[in-house]
C-alpha cells in the first residue's frame, strides 16, 4: 500500500482528498440531524454521552467498513432478483434504511402536530425514549449512513489512506458540530420540524436509490440550502419583531 507521503505528493490526490472531505461532511450532516433530533428527547444529563457515543460508533463503523473494503465493494454485486430487477446488498440496506428512516421522520412530526400524542399507537409517549433506545436507533442508521459514505469514497478515490483522513476528519467535523446543532434546533421548535423534513427527503431517497432511481444529491442538498436559508430568514425576523415589541410599563 503506498504511503501517506507519496500519495499526497501528487496534486490529483490532492484534489481527491479535498472533495471527499466535502462530500463526507455533507453526508455526515445527514447522520447528525439524526442523532441531534433523536438525542434532544433525553433527559439533559445524557444527551451529551449519547451524542458522543453516537458519533463515535458512526467513526468505528466507518474505519472497520473501509477495513473490509473487498467486502464493502462485493456489496453492489446481486444477490436477488425481484419483479425483473436485481438487487445488491447494498440496496436492501438503503432500502431498509430509508424505510426507517422514513417512519421515524414521520412518526416525529405526527408527534410534533398531534395535540393529543400519548394516546396514540403510532407515536407513543415520549417518555419511553431511554438512552439505550436511543444508541440503538443511532447505530442502525449510523450503519446505512457509514456503507453509503464507504461507497462513495470507494467510488471517487482507490487509496485507502486518503479515505481514512477524509473520514477522519469529517466525523471530527461532526463532533465539533454535535452541541451546537443539537443546542440550536433544541432552542428552535420549527428547526426541529425543517430537520425532521431533510429526514423524510433523505429516507425516500435512500429508497429511491435501493430501488435504482438515481437522484442526483446536487438538487437534494440544494433544496435543503435554500429552505435552510428561508428558515434563517423567519428567525431573523422573529427575533427582530420582539426586539421592536414595546416593552410593557
Amino acid at each position: 500500500m503506498d504511503s501517506i507521503v507519496q500519495l499526497m505528493s501528487d496534486p490529483a490526490n490532492w484534489a481527491a482528498l479535498m472533495t471527499l472531505i466535502v462530500m463526507e461532511v455533507v453526508l455526515g450532516i445527514d447522520n447528525l440531524l439524526f442523532i441531534s433530533i433523536i438525542t434532544n428527547k433525553l433527559p439533559e444529563s445524557q444527551r451529551r454521552r449519547a451524542r458522543n457515543l453516537g458519533i463515535g460508533m458512526a467513526l468505528i463503523l466507518r474505519l472497520g467498513l473501509l477495513a473490509a473494503i473487498a467486502w464493502i465493494v462485493g456489496l453492489v454485486d446481486p444477490v436477488i432478483e425481484l419483479f425483473g430487477k436485481a438487487f445488491s446488498w447494498k440496496d436492501i440496506i438503503l432500502i431498509a434504511g430509508g424505510t426507517f428512516l422514513v417512519w421515524k421522520a414521520t412518526k416525529e412530526i405526527h408527534h410534533h402536530v398531534d395535540p393529543d400524542p400519548d394516546g396514540d399507537v403510532m407515536v407513543g409517549k415520549a417518555v419511553t425514549m431511554t438512552l439505550s433506545t436511543a444508541i440503538v436507533q443511532i447505530l442502525l442508521l449510523d450503519l446505512v449512513f457509514s456503507i453509503d459514505s464507504i461507497i462513495t469514497a470507494v467510488g471517487m478515490t482507490p487509496h485507502v489512506p486518503i479515505m481514512v483522513v477524509a473520514v477522519v476528519v469529517a466525523v471530527t467535523c461532526m463532533l465539533i458540530l454535535a452541541a451546537p446543532l443539537s443546542a440550536f434546533i433544541n432552542r428552535n421548535p420549527t428547526v426541529v420540524m425543517l430537520a425532521l423534513g431533510f429526514l423524510l427527503m433523505i429516507g425516500t431517497t435512500l429508497v429511491a436509490e435501493g430501488f435504482h432511481v438515481e437522484i442526483p444529491k446536487g438538487y437534494i442538498y440544494a433544496a435543503m440550502a435554500f429552505a435552510g436559508l428561508i428558515e434563517g430568514l423567519n428567525l431573523l425576523t422573529k427575533r427582530s419583531k420582539s426586539k421592536r415589541k414595546p416593552k410593557p410599563e
